[in-house]
């Protein structure tokens, strides 16, 4: 028997709402296993889209953001990255993005696709977008909830950053995939 004739959708029996956590909201549904018949109480996390920007600059560089992040309270180095807001296309949430954590901008734009960050519990997608001919035209404009350090790496620096466990965001490492041959770069 394939896949396809086992795996059946789950038929939701009710939802609820929780506790509203700021940047998710949280949900439980209810759903009925098409195997067995039985219930199962799913915990799914809402949360808005969010965009990654690998921009490069002329030269190929890569630009990046250093940073600390609370959940691994540990400085990380990641791509440009953020929650698209309601009603804001992809591509203007990544140049907005770009710009505010960065002060770069680019005219030369190319869209790489989507990922589901977590569909085991999250409900989201993340787009990533590639600016190519990124050059710095402000100074960045940071939240309060932002601190961060605006980095330019060649790709045989990325590859020491990636190495040494400082860049290792998977929704990062997903969307540089999308541009560069990771099997290099990511070493043993």
């Amino acid at each position: 028997m394939g896949a396809s004739e086992i795996l059946k959708r789950w038929k939701l029996v009710k939802t609820d709402y929780g506790s509203n956590l700021t940047l998710f909201q949280v949900r439980y549904d209810w759903q009925e296993n098409p195997r067995n018949g039985h219930t199962v109480k799913a915990t799914v996390l809402e949360a808005p889209d969010w965009v990654n920007v690998v921009a490069l600059t002329p030269t190929g560089e890569l630009v990046v953001v250093k940073q600390y992040r609370f959940g691994t309270r540990g400085i990380t180095i990641e791509i440009p990255a953020g929650i698209i807001e309601a009603g804001e296309s992809t591509q203007n949430a990544a140049a907005r993005e770009l710009l505010e954590e960065t002060g770069y901008t680019s005219d030369d734009w190319e869209y790489l696709g989507w990922v589901a960050p977590n569909p085991a519990y999250l409900n989201n997608r993340c787009h990533h977008w590639l600016a190519q001919d990124a050059q710095q035209t402000a100074a960045p404009a940071l939240d309060e909830g932002e601190n961060l350090e605006v980095l330019v790496l060649s790709q045989k620096q990325l590859k020491r950053e990636v190495q040494s466990g400082l860049f290792r965001h998977s929704l990062a490492i997903s969307a540089l995939s999308q541009v560069f041959d990771l099997r290099d770069l990511l070493g043993e």
